[in-house]
């Protein structure tokens, strides 16, 4: 990657640089009248200048230019306006120019904020790009959660510098410049004394910045550290309970976060010192406008409309100062920011781009002896797994490799799917040299099965068929707002530098998986689950899920038509008893008390026994039906009967396995909850301790737990 941020950023962007900094020059132009104009307001139409007569009028928006060797050239007259109707023209040209600079700073953030959103999404891209291009080795001394951090957070103040690269030192130097122009303009003195402020904050802030800028490195590098470890301490999770680690582990992050909290006081103390004094020298200025100008003013060598022009012109001087000190001060604390990512994501023979070239059509089949030459092979530690071996493998043999775990069966295999790269030697598919075929053929006509198989974040179905997805082989077709939509996803990734490839296209590659297409796929996918002795895993699986009805809804009505035609068969067969159905206006004496009066199972947990308690819809429902006193007395007595019963009882106990309202864990709380509420009438028990005692009855059902509570 490109070392140098700036470089980086005038290579993708230059035209649109070149643009947003042309609109920056013109906005010059608007801005410096701005400051002009209250000097006119105040010195015309205010103080009177050039009203001194009854009926006096003087021109506005007259336009005349003194050239030389001509002389004076009128353009127009103007418009001959008396002392009010001046004052309120001007005072509308005022208005007018703070409208004109606030479009040309709307236009301005919104162009930056773009482009620096596009330069992000770019640098993401790359990285990641990068990622799947690193020679299986790299990945062996890095962590994954420090490159998932770099990726979505060390890069994210990227994005709000990127639009700011080149446009904010000429936008906020011209305006600083601008406003010190007009204020030498009007006074000499008064300029010497706003620019040597200036030197001095230019000079002094950003050198006391300079420490800001290690500690902020230092504070990266360590939070860094810090996520690093703490994916070590999830991923050895086990290794640290067995072995009682877990204090050494809990001092070891303390440490870490003693180090880090050092670091950042550090920086909010230096910080907030150079804040402190930049904001002083911003001050002192005025107080010295006001000195200084105020006796000029007196002697006579400045006029009052001249002031407050100068003053309202500084006013808009140290904000500009401020940011183009900040903005330096973050030039340089990003590019320590992205040489350190170029640093971690820069690696040693990375896989040529030609390598994952995109290919729609399938390779021809694989019919060369795919072969080992003087193969050496060594570990992580430079330990030889294998040393110059060489073997051929034609088609339609098949070979064992036998060793121990810690001999190079296993490293050759890795060898032959490209995970793990020799150090010496080659492996070649006939002529050609496997590391150098594109993954088009060897991701096609090659596989391979470790033990130690990788689940994505995705649904099982994608899992199984992540291994079909090389490339899109439909065009989903898109209407109206989705058509416009997609264009504008197409436009943003070609501006962005990112391949604009639908992801929502069919990606499958059905002849692979010997299929014709999406309605015969399941069959082909069955008879590799009956291969590998998964379908009734999967199948299992499937009866343990929830369908979304939204997506399936053919399958919710099937399901439907398999209870009626499962309940013909039990009576059939005569089995019925076997399966207690919910029936309209029956008790399921099978199913717990809160499942009859939902009169099904709980879709989610909005509905479980303790939230179904606690609801207050259900539980004025159950006010009118006149079933809180009954469902709450039933509570109290299963509470005491389970109490007598298991209290004595160890936690490991098997009985606890079948007390389905109740866990060990829960007995204290309502042993002491019920000796807090004996004798106490239901009306004055809270809210709270109520739908505690009724979510046991909720959860009751006689045939199992035997209580002899329902008749």
């Amino acid at each position: 990657m490109e070392p140098s941020i700036a470089r980086y950023i005038w290579t993708h962007t230059k035209k649109q640089q070149l643009w947003i900094l042309m609109i920056v020059v013109l906005s010059m132009i608007p801005y410096f009248m701005s400051f002009d104009l209250p000097k006119l307001i105040v010195n015309g139409p205010i103080q009177g200048s050039g009203f001194e007569q009854p009926g006096a009028t003087q021109p506005f928006m007259r336009l005349h230019y003194n050239l030389p060797f001509i002389g004076e050239v009128q353009l127009f007259s103007g418009f001959q306006l008396d002392r009010k109707a001046t004052l309120f023209a001007l005072s509308l040209v005022f208005l007018l120019l703070v409208v004109i600079n606030g479009l040309f700073k709307l236009y301005i953030n919104t162009y930056k904020g773009r482009l620096g959103e596009r330069m992000l999404r770019r640098i993401r891209f790359d990285l990641v790009d990068r990622v799947l291009r690193f020679p299986p080795f790299y990945f062996k001394r890095v962590k994954s959660a420090e490159v998932a951090t770099m990726v979505k957070d060390e890069v994210e103040p990227l994005g709000g510098f990127i639009g700011d690269a080149f446009v904010q030192p000429v936008l906020l130097g011209g305006q600083a410049l601008t406003a010190m122009l007009f204020i030498v303009v009007q006074n000499f003195w008064l300029g010497m004394i706003a620019a040597v402020i200036v030197v001095i904050q230019i000079a002094l802030i950003p050198r006391m910045r300079r420490r800001l800028i290690v500690l902020g490195r230092e504070r990266q590098l360590t939070a860094r550290a810090l996520s690093g470890r703490v994916g070590e301490i999830v991923d050895g999770i086990g290794a640290v309970h067995v072995h009682d680690t877990s204090n050494y582990e809990r001092a070891d992050i303390a440490a870490r976060l003693g180090l880090i909290f050092k670091i950042r006081f550090d920086l909010y103390q230096w910080k907030f010192m150079v804040k402190f004094l930049n904001n002083f020298l911003a001050q002192v200025t005025p107080f010295l406008f006001y000195m200084i100008g105020g006796y000029l003013v007196i002697q006579g060598r400045l006029d009052v409309g001249q002031l407050v022009a100068v003053i309202g012109a500084y006013k808009d001087l140290p904000g500009p100062m401020k940011e183009l000190i900040d903005w330096d001060q973050a030039r340089q604390d990003i590019q320590v920011k992205y040489q350190q990512v170029v640093e971690q994501f820069t690696a040693e023979s990375l896989i040529a781009p030609r390598i994952g070239a995109l290919t729609i059509d399938d390779p021809d089949p694989m019919t060369n002896p795919l072969s080992a030459i003087s193969l050496s092979i060594a570990d992580d530690g430079g330990a030889m797994l294998l040393d110059r071996v060489s073997l051929q493998i034609k088609p339609g043999e098949t070979v064992a490799l036998v060793s121990t775990a810690t001999d190079g069966a296993e490293a050759l295999a890795e060898a032959f799917a490209r995970l793990n790269w020799p150090v010496s030697g080659r492996i070649a598919l006939g002529a050609d040299d496997l590391l150098e075929l594109p993954e088009s053929v060897t991701g096609r006509r090659m596989s391979y099965a470790s033990s130690d198989a990788f689940l994505f974040q995705a649904s099982l179905r994608d899992n199984l068929l992540y291994g079909l997805k090389h490339a899109p082989l439909t065009s989903v077709p898109y209407d109206g707002a989705a058509a416009d939509q997609r264009r504008w996803n197409i436009d943003e990734a070609r501006r962005s530098g990112n391949p604009d490839l639908d992801i929502h296209s069919d990606w499958i590659n059905y002849a692979s998986a010997g299929a014709t297409g999406p309605h015969d796929l399941f069959e082909a996918v069955r008879r590799v689950l009956d291969a590998v002795v998964l379908s009734r895993d999967i199948l299992d699986l499937g009866l343990r899920s929830s369908a979304d009805l939204t997506r399936h809804t053919e399958l919710a009505r099937r399901i439907v038509e398999l209870r009626a035609a499962l309940r013909t068969r039990l009576e059939h067969e005569g089995l019925s008893e076997l399966v207690v159905p919910f029936e309209p206006g029956a008790y399921n004496k099978e199913a717990t008390i809160g499942q009859n009066l939902l009169f099904g199972a709980a879709a989610g947990p909005e509905l479980a026994d303790r939230a179904l308690a606690s609801n207050p819809y259900f539980a004025s429902v159950l006010r009118q039906a006149g079933l809180d006193r009954t469902l709450y007395e039933m509570g109290m007595e299963i509470a005491e009967q389970a109490i007598e019963l298991f209290a004595d009882l160890p936690p490991d106990h098997q009985f606890f396995q079948q007390l389905t309202f109740m866990s060990a864990e829960e007995i204290p709380t309502y042993e002491t909850l019920l000796q807090r509420l004996k004798n106490r009438p239901h009306e004055a028990v809270s809210e709270n301790d109520r739908a505690m005692i009724v979510t046991l009855s909720f959860a009751y059902i006689e045939p199992r737990h035997r209580f002899g509570l329902l008749s």
